[in-house]
């Protein structure tokens, strides 16, 4: 009789086990929203074409045009990535309020987020971006091709308080002292923010300070460097340089 019952028993403990084995973990989406803000002032596209910024320097500026490219924007846990985009164009002025959905459902868990401000060298492949080729993203050929990481222009008000233009392009820096010879260095950069955990649907917010691009590390003097800063090699380093400060992570809900 106790054989019996203790058969009886084990039984009950495999259909258990079976049972709790068989429970799939409900899976759960996460999207991606990226805010800009003028340090702490929300900044969206009705915010264009009018003088209402300063900088850290004393300028005053309007912004009349902000876009800029990310790459490799992914959530990776345990060496396995989830992709949100393999680059996107944000476009201050379309999409104030971008928002990425990642391109498959994941188990909540602790993951990694990354992007890129740029292409990396390896991706900068010259006229290889149909869609950036038709809104006139790239680069030209004397400067070595391939793509912008960004364009933002506008005007600032000058030493004698005139309106001048500005021009604050990224892309790869080249130096062009041997115009036979060219010299690149690959001024994109990683942005990391940090291991992020996720029990239910979520949405990440991204803070995109666009202050932070004249103000840190870097106190930027547009009186001195304000158009015709693609060729720049030493401006497009510093512009690397205050990039790294202007994205930082917002709420998570």
């Amino acid at each position: 009789m106790k054989k019996i019952l203790l058969l009886i028993c084990l039984s009950f403990l495999l259909i258990e086990c079976n049972s709790t084995d068989d429970v799939e973990v409900e899976k759960i989406s996460v999207s991606l929203q990226f805010e800009h803000f003028w340090l702490a002032s929300p900044l969206t596209a009705s915010d264009l074409d009018t003088f209402k910024f300063e900088t850290k320097n004393g300028d005053f500026l309007k912004i009349e045009r902000l876009r800029y490219l990310l790459s490799n924007i992914y959530l990776i846990n345990d060496n396995e990535t989830f992709t949100f985009s393999d680059y996107t164009l944000i476009d201050l002025e379309k999409d104030d309020n971008f928002t990425l959905q990642l391109s498959e459902k994941i188990v909540p868990g602790s993951y990694q987020l990354k992007f890129r401000f740029g292409f990396k060298d390896d991706d900068n492949i010259d006229g290889a971006y149909q869609d950036l080729n038709t809104v006139n993203f790239n680069v030209p050929s004397m400067l070595g091709g391939g793509y912008h990481y960004m364009q933002f222009d506008g005007k600032y008000k000058d030493n004698n308080n005139q309106d001048a233009n500005f021009n604050y392009h990224a892309i790869r820096a080249v130096d062009r002292s041997d115009p036979n010879n060219l010299v690149y260095e690959d001024t994109s950069f990683e942005v990391d923010l940090g291991t992020l955990s996720f029990i239910s649907n979520s949405e990440i917010t991204v803070k995109v300070n666009i202050a932070e691009w004249f103000r840190n590390p870097h106190t930027w003097d547009l009186n001195q460097l304000n158009t015709v800063l693609m060729p720049n090699f030493e401006a497009q380093k510093l512009m690397s340089a205050n990039g790294k400060t202007v994205f930082s992570l917002g709420d998570i809900n």
